[in-house]
C-alpha cells in the first residue's frame, strides 16, 4: 500500500473520530515523535534528536515504553487532540476516570488556550471562548444539548464534577455535523464508555478542604473542613457467543463551605442606582436640594428624575446635556455570609455489543446542588441628599462615581437566609449499526432537564432617626465614619422590623431530542466518506410566576412594641473575625463623638447581627395577619409573571469528507451545509377582560374580571448554516489549518416570553378598543437569532510529543443587536380582535466585526520542567447600548428609526467580551511527584443581569492563582494537593461605568488535600 493510501486511511480514521476526541495509539505519538526529531526546526532540534535517539534505543533493545502520566500525559493529549481534529479544537482528555487535573469543569476549560471563567463563590462557573460570552456558546454533554436553571442557554459547570468527566474539548471552528447553537464555539463533555475503555478499574477518592477565611467564621451551616468523596467503577465482560457488556459507574459526594465576603451597592439592574445632578445651581433636585430628600427626586415636581437623557426636540439633545452628575444607589452596604455548598452526582453508562455490527450505548448523568447562605448586612441608606451638607462635600472622580459622600440617612441591620436548589438529569442511548462495510447508521435519543427553586428570608431592623456618617473610598472599597453611633450595639435598630418570605427563580427547563445519522465510506482518491442526518428537539422553559413577578412573597412587620425584645433574643455574635480585611485599608467603621475623637465601640469590622430564622418566625408570630403557619408561598403557573415558551427545532445536513494529496502535500478536511428550522410558542396570562359599549354613546369601557386569560404568539427562523474546514499536513511536524462557517447563537428561553397587559386612557371618551387601550409588555417570542460568518487560519508546529507552537487569526462578522422596534400585534380581548402597537426589542440588522489572534505553547525540558502558554487577543466594534443611560432608538411601523436618548455612558461590547485573555502552566514532572502552578488573567467585560439584561455592569480584569501537586505511593494509592485563588484575588464590578465601583467579592484561597486508590 502506498504512503498516500496509507495516510489517507488514516486521515479518514481519525476524522471520523475527532469529534469524540479519540487520541492515537501510543506507537503513532512514538512515530510522530521520532519523525519529528529527524525533521529539527530551530531551538528544538537538540532535544527532539536526543527525545528520538533514547525512543531509537528503547525499541531496538526491545525494552518496555515508560507509561507517560500526570501533568505531562495531559499536555501531549492536548496536544494530540489539537493536532488530530479536522476543526480548530483544543481538548483535554484523562487516562482514567477522575483524573482530569483540576478541581471542576469550569477549572479544567480554563487551561485551554482562549477559554476564560466567569467566578461566583470563588469558582469558575460560566465558560467564554475567545473572550466572547457564555451567551455566544453552545455545551454539549455527550454530544447532546445541555440544560440548566439560569433561564439563559450557558451552563454553570460547577454544576458537574471534574472527577466524572473524562474528556473536554471546545471546537473553535464547526462542521455540518455538529448542533448549531455557537457563534464563539461549541463545548463538549464525554463520559466515559466502558467497552471502549478496554480494563476493569475500581477507584476511589477523598479529598479534604479547607478555606483559610472559613477558619475565621462561626459558620452555622458548615464546619470548618469540608470533603468530596469520589467512587467509580468500571467492567467489561465478555460472552462466548461474541456478545460483551461493559458498565461503569460514578458517584461523589461534595460537602464543603463557600466563603464570601462582600461590598455592594445597590445594582443597575432595577431602579435604585440613579444619575443624580450635581449642579450646585438647582436647588430643585440633586445633590444641592434646598430641602431633604432622595436625590433623584424634585423638590417641586416629579419623583425618579435625575439626569434626564430624552431628547431635547428643540436642541436635539438630553435634556440634561452638560449637566454635572453622580451615580448614587438607594445604599451601600458590607455583607458577611455563612455558606454551604452540598452536591451529589451519579454518572451510569452501559456498554452492549451484541454482535461487531452493533453498538448500544446508555448513559445518564444526575447531579442534585443546594447552596445555602445565611447573610448579615450592614446597610447605610444614601440617596437622601443633606442640603448645605450632601452637595458642598461631595467628590467625585471623571465618571461620576463617588469618592466621598457626607449626610444624615438611615442605617439598618438586615439579613437573609438563602438557598438554591439545582437539579440536573441527563440520559440519552445511542445506538450504532454498521449495516455494511461501507454505511454506518447512528440513532441517538437524548432527554435533559434542570430544575431550580430559590428560598429566601429577608429581614431588616433600622434606626429610628438619620444619623450623621460620611464614607472615603479606599483603595479597594469605601470605609464609613459615624458620629455617636454604635452599630454593634442591637437596640440602634428596633425601628420598622419586617421580614420577607419568597419563593422565586423557579424554573424548569427541559430539551427531548431525536437524531439518525449516517455514514458512507468511499472509495476515491478524494472523498473518503459521505455523512448526512436529521436531528429534530423539543425545548420547553418554565419560569412559574407570583405575587413578585418571578416568584411570590408574605410579609410580615412588627405588631406590638416587642422590637427590642426580638433582637436582644436573636442576636448572635458577629460570625467572623477579620471581615474583608484583605481588601479594606483599615476598620471598615470609625465611631466618633461630635468633636471627632474615636469612640472605641463601634470602631471596626463588625456590627449587631442575629439569627436570620429565629428574627424571622418572632417578627411573624407578633404580625396580626399571622395564621401561625410559617412557611414560604407557592408559586403558580396561571400567573401574569409565568414564562412558558416551547422551541421546537428540525435540522439536517450534509458533509462530505475528503482527505487527499495535492501538490506533493497531504490535505484532509470536510464541507457540508446544515439547515435548521425553528418554531417559538410562548405562552403567557393576563388580566381578563369584558368590553361594554355605551348604547346611546358608543362609548367603549373595559370591566376587569377575577380571572387571569391564557395568551399566545410565537415566532420562528430557518437559517442554513455552511462549512468548510481543511488541515494542510505541509511537512511531518507542521499543519496549516482554515475553517469557514456560519454560526448560530438563539435568544435565552426567558426572553422569548410573551408577558402582555393593557392600559386604558380614561381621560377622553373611546369610541373603539384601538382608541381606548394601549399595551404594556415584555419579551418577544419572535427574536431572530445573532447570525455571524467565521474565518479561521492556523499554523501548527509539533517539534515532539510534549511541545507545539500554534497561531491562530480568526475574524468574526456578526449580522444582529439590540434594539427596541415597535410592531402591530393583534389581540383578542372580550371576544373581539383588536390591532394594536407594541414596542419590544428585536434582534436588529447591524454589522459588526470581531478580530482575533489566539496562540499556544508548550514546551518540555529533559529535567522534568515544562510550560505551557495560551493567549488569546480579540477587538471589535460591536456595540451594547445601556437601556436607561445609554442612546436608545425605536423603529416604528414603517421602519423609521428615531433616537429617543442621548446617552451619558459609552456602549458595552459582546456580553462576555473580554479583550485579553492568558492562562499560563508551569510544571515539574519526575518520577512520582508531579507539581504545577497555574496563573489565569482575564482582562474586563460585560456581563449581563440575569434579571435584567439591558443595563451594563462590567466585571474588572483579574489575574488567579492555582496549584496542585500529586506523590504516587505506590501503583495502587496517591496523595493530592490542590488549591484555586491562592491569593486571595477579589472580584471586583462596576456599574452602568467603569471605575464606579458597585461589588466587590472577597472569596479567599480554597484548598483541597486527598488521596485516590485505583484498582
Amino acid at each position: 500500500m502506498s504512503l498516500k493510501m496509507d495516510r489517507r486511511r488514516q486521515h479518514s480514521t481519525n476524522s471520523s473520530v475527532c469529534n469524540h476526541f479519540a487520541l492515537s495509539p501510543a506507537a503513532k505519538l512514538i512515530r510522530a515523535s521520532l519523525l519529528a526529531g529527524m525533521a529539527g526546526s530551530l531551538s528544538f532540534n537538540a532535544f527532539a534528536q536526543q527525545e528520538a535517539q533514547e525512543k531509537v534505543t528503547e525499541v531496538e533493545q526491545d525494552v518496555e515504553i515508560i507509561s507517560v502520566t500526570g501533568t505531562r500525559r495531559t499536555i501531549q493529549d492536548q496536544i494530540a487532540i489539537k493536532r488530530e481534529a479536522t476543526t480548530v479544537v483544543d481538548g483535554l482528555s484523562a487516562e482514567d476516570i477522575g483524573d482530569l487535573p483540576a478541581l471542576s469543569i469550569g477549572e479544567a476549560l480554563e487551561s485551554i488556550t482562549g477559554a476564560a471563567s466567569h467566578r461566583e463563590n470563588g469558582g469558575a462557573t460560566e465558560i467564554t471562548i475567545r473572550g466572547l460570552g457564555p451567551f455566544l456558546s453552545a455545551t454539549h454533554i455527550n454530544g447532546r444539548e445541555a440544560t440548566n436553571g439560569s433561564g439563559d442557554r450557558s451552563v454553570n459547570f460547577s454544576q458537574f464534577p471534574s472527577e466524572l468527566v473524562k474528556k473536554v474539548a471546545i471546537y473553535k471552528t464547526q462542521d455540518a455535523s455538529m448542533i448549531e447553537g455557537g457563534v464563539a464555539g461549541v463545548i463538549a463533555l464525554e463520559t466515559i464508555a466502558p467497552l471502549d475503555y478496554g480494563k476493569q478499574r475500581v477507584q476511589g477518592e477523598v479529598k479534604l478542604n479547607y478555606n483559610p477565611d472559613e477558619s475565621n467564621v462561626e459558620n452555622s451551616l458548615q464546619s470548618d473542613t469540608g470533603y468530596r468523596g469520589t467512587f467509580s467503577y468500571v467492567d467489561q465482560f465478555e460472552f462466548d457467543n461474541g456478545q460483551a457488556v461493559g458498565v461503569s459507574f460514578g458517584v461523589q459526594r461534595q460537602d464543603i463551605s463557600q466563603p464570601e465576603a462582600e461590598y455592594r451597592s445597590s445594582s443597575p439592574s432595577g431602579s435604585s442606582l440613579w444619575a443624580c445632578l450635581n449642579d450646585p445651581t438647582n436647588t430643585n433636585e440633586g445633590f444641592y436640594r434646598s430641602s431633604a430628600g432622595d436625590c433623584e427626586d424634585q423638590v417641586n415636581g416629579s419623583n425618579n428624575q435625575g439626569y434626564q437623557t430624552n431628547i431635547d426636540p428643540e436642541t436635539g439633545k438630553a435634556e440634561s446635556d452638560g449637566t454635572p452628575y453622580a451615580w448614587t444607589g438607594s445604599s451601600r452596604s458590607y455583607r458577611q455570609n455563612e455558606t454551604s455548598d452540598e452536591r451529589d452526582a451519579v454518572f451510569i453508562a452501559m456498554q452492549y455489543q451484541p454482535s461487531s455490527e452493533w453498538d448500544v450505548n446508555f448513559d445518564a448523568q444526575i447531579s442534585d446542588r443546594i447552596q445555602r447562605e445565611a447573610r448579615h448586612d450592614l446597610i447605610f441608606l444614601q440617596k437622601r441628599a443633606t442640603p448645605g451638607l450632601t452637595g458642598p462635600t461631595l467628590v467625585t472622580n471623571d465618571v461620576g462615581g463617588i469618592l466621598h459622600w457626607e449626610g444624615e440617612e438611615r442605617i439598618e441591620s438586615a439579613g437573609e437566609q438563602f438557598s438554591r436548589e439545582e437539579n440536573y438529569q441527563g440520559y440519552g442511548i445511542n445506538i450504532e449499526h454498521t449495516v455494511t462495510d461501507r454505511l454506518t447508521v447512528n440513532l441517538d435519543l437524548a432527554y435533559s432537564k434542570t430544575e431550580r427553586e430559590e428560598l429566601q428570608i429577608s429581614n431588616r431592623g433600622r434606626t429610628a432617626d438619620r444619623n450623621l456618617f460620611s464614607w472615603d473610598m479606599g483603595d479597594e472599597i469605601p470605609h464609613f465614619t459615624l458620629t455617636d453611633f454604635d452599630v454593634t450595639d442591637i437596640s440602634n435598630f428596633t425601628d420598622s422590623l419586617r421580614t420577607r418570605l419568597d419563593r422565586e427563580n423557579v424554573r424548569e427547563n427541559v430539551v427531548k431530542s431525536a437524531r439518525i445519522d449516517f455514514d458512507y465510506a468511499l472509495e476515491g482518491d478524494i472523498f473518503t466518506s459521505i455523512e448526512g442526518g436529521i436531528r429534530a428537539s423539543e425545548l420547553s422553559f418554565i419560569q412559574f410566576g407570583g405575587s413578585q413577578g418571578n416568584g411570590s412573597r408574605t410579609e410580615y412587620t412588627i405588631g406590638d412594641d416587642s422590637a427590642l425584645e426580638i433582637l436582644q433574643g436573636c442576636q448572635i455574635d458577629f460570625p467572623e473575625s477579620d471581615f474583608l480585611s484583605s481588601v479594606s485599608d483599615g476598620n471598615l467603621v470609625t465611631n466618633v463623638d461630635s468633636s471627632g475623637n474615636v469612640i472605641s465601640s463601634g470602631t471596626g469590622s463588625s456590627w449587631a447581627t442575629y439569627d436570620n430564622v429565629c428574627f424571622s418566625q418572632a417578627v411573624a408570630a407578633t404580625d396580626t395577619d399571622y395564621t401561625g403557619e410559617f412557611g414560604y408561598p407557592d408559586v403558580e403557573y396561571e400567573n401574569a409573571g409565568t414564562i412558558d415558551v416551547t422551541e421546537k427545532t428540525t435540522s439536517v445536513y450534509l458533509m462530505a469528507n475528503y482527505d487527499t494529496e495535492v501538490f506533493g502535500k497531504f490535505i484532509r478536511g470536510n464541507f457540508g451545509l446544515r439547515i435548521v428550522d425553528t418554531d417559538v410558542t410562548s405562552v403567557g396570562f393576563r388580566t381578563n377582560y369584558t368590553v361594554d359599549v355605551d348604547e346611546t354613546t358608543g362609548a367603549v369601557t373595559l370591566d376587569v374580571g377575577d380571572s387571569l386569560e391564557r395568551t399566545e404568539s410565537g415566532g420562528g427562523y430557518t437559517k442554513y448554516l455552511p462549512s468548510f474546514n481543511l488541515v494542510v499536513d505541509y511537512s511531518e511536524d507542521i499543519l496549516l489549518r482554515a475553517g469557514i462557517y456560519r454560526g448560530m447563537s438563539r435568544a435565552d428561553p426567558s426572553d422569548l416570553g410573551y408577558d402582555r397587559d393593557f392600559v386604558t386612557d380614561d381621560q377622553s371618551v373611546a369610541l373603539s378598543l384601538s382608541d381606548l387601550l394601549t399595551v404594556d409588555g415584555s419579551g418577544n417570542p419572535d427574536t431572530q437569532p445573532l447570525m455571524s460568518w467565521n474565518y479561521d487560519l492556523a499554523f501548527e508546529w509539533y517539534p515532539n510529543e510534549d511541545s507545539i507552537l500554534a497561531l491562530s487569526l480568526y475574524y468574526k462578522q456578526f449580522q444582529g443587536g439590540f434594539q427596541q422596534q415597535t410592531v402591530i400585534e393583534d389581540y383578542v380581548v372580550g371576544g373581539e380582535t383588536v390591532s394594536l402597537p407594541v414596542t419590544n426589542s428585536v434582534t436588529t440588522d447591524n454589522d459588526s466585526d470581531i478580530l482575533g489572534l489566539e496562540a499556544s505553547f508548550s514546551y518540555r525540558w529533559d529535567n522534568g520542567i515544562g510550560v505551557k502558554f495560551g493567549y488569546n487577543f480579540a477587538d471589535t466594534d460591536f456595540e451594547f447600548e445601556d437601556s436607561l443611560y445609554g442612546d436608545t432608538y425605536v423603529t416604528d411601523l414603517d421602519g423609521n428609526t428615531t433616537q429617543l436618548t442621548a446617552g451619558i455612558i459609552e456602549p458595552g461590547s459582546v456580553p462576555g467580551f473580554s479583550e485579553h485573555v492568558f492562562s499560563s502552566q508551569l510544571y515539574y514532572q519526575i518520577g512520582d511527584f508531579d507539581t504545577a502552578i497555574i496563573y489565569k488573567y482575564r482582562s474586563e467585560y460585560f456581563q449581563p443581569y440575569t434579571s435584567n439584561g439591558t443595563r451594563l455592569r462590567y466585571v474588572d480584569a483579574v489575574g488567579v492563582w492555582e496549584m496542585r501537586a500529586s506523590y504516587k505511593i505506590n501503583e495502587h494509592f496517591r496523595v493530592k494537593a490542590e488549591a484555586i485563588n491562592l491569593f486571595s484575588a477579589p472580584k471586583s464590578q462596576d456599574f452602568f461605568v467603569e471605575d464606579n465601583l458597585g461589588e466587590v467579592n472577597d472569596y479567599g484561597p480554597r484548598l483541597f488535600l486527598g488521596m485516590s486508590f485505583k484498582l
